[in-house]
């Protein structure tokens, strides 16, 4: 692999720890809003931030050129957002974690069947960073719960925005796909909030009332800084010069650095089943770095 595949690499590991770290605040924020005016909240901050970065690269690169492509990633991440964030308060966090980490094996069959050149060592890396991953999240008894199959679209729908991800960011600036995407993503949560809520007789002016808002304010500033104006921005310049299939077992690593940041903060114990998950990924993430040279040697 050259040295930009390399960097790349080491910016999704970068998008991995911060995305991981970000889980409890996306927890956190369910306990004042709903799914989507939480999800509209942090994407729309997320946008807003970005802008005058944006705005600053459109004397380089036309803007108009990424509205369409801009907003198709909106409406693929408002997609798996909606699905994810929905399911995740209808089961538990280890088993969210481990579906939507699905992605690491979905990415790849995705990308054979579209015909995409998938690397032999994938179908092994993939199935065992999967391993990793259920040992590391799945504590419990496995049952199935409504919101299991929500999460687990949202895994088909997150592969197919890596997968479209990897095949525009290089024609496009980051900058500018980024706050379309963000900002698509956010309105159409915005509109979708009346619409959803209806459906289960809620009042959908008391979920947007200022003072819910304000209630949830630190998980939206912490998850639309850091996991949306960020996170997802890393994703865009480091999928350029990565491979879909390396960057979806690179990205799944965020259940790791989740599990990690509640020792290292909340001083959580790591039991051996945890730390044996940790291991599988975290090789998974070295195997995938080797050419093939390397391997044999």
């Amino acid at each position: 692999m050259t040295h930009r595949t390399y960097k790349a690499d080491a910016l999704l590991l970068l998008t991995a720890g911060i995305w991981g770290t970000t889980f409890v605040a996306q927890r956190a924020g369910m306990d004042h809003l709903s799914p989507y005016a939480f999800n509209a909240a942090r994407f729309l901050l997320g946008a807003m931030l970005l802008v005058p970065l944006a705005y600053k690269r459109s004397r380089i690169a036309p803007f108009c050129h990424t509205l369409k492509t801009g907003a198709l990633l909106g409406v693929i991440l408002f997609g798996a957002s909606s699905f994810q964030q929905t399911g995740i308060v209808y089961t538990t966090a280890g088993k969210t974690g481990f579906i939507t980490g699905l992605y690491v094996i979905i990415v790849p069959l995705l990308g054979f069947f579209v015909g995409l050149p998938i690397d032999r060592r994938v179908w092994i890396v993939a199935p065992l960073a999967s391993i990793g991953l259920y040992l590391l999240s799945v504590r419990e008894t496995w049952n199935f719960a409504p919101g299991d199959f929500l999460v687990f679209v949202s895994a088909f729908l997150w592969a197919a925005h890596i997968l479209a991800v990897g095949r525009v960011a290089a024609k496009h600036d980051a900058f500018h796909l980024a706050v379309l995407q963000f900002a698509v993503c956010g309105l159409c949560s915005l509109i979708a909030v009346p619409f959803v809520e209806a459906v289960y007789n809620c009042d959908s002016s008391s979920t947007l009332a200022l003072a819910n808002f304000q209630r949830a304010a630190f998980p939206i500033a912490y998850s639309g800084l850091f996991s949306i104006g960020i996170g997802f921005t890393l994703q865009i310049f480091a999928q350029r010069h990565a491979p879909e299939t390396h960057a979806a077992i690179i990205l799944s690593l965020e259940s790791v650095f989740a599990v990690l940041a509640g020792w290292l903060i909340l001083n959580e114990s790591l039991t051996p089943r945890e730390l044996i998950g940790c291991v599988l990924m975290f090789a998974g993430m070295i195997a995938v770095q080797l050419s093939p040279s390397q391997q044999r040697s």
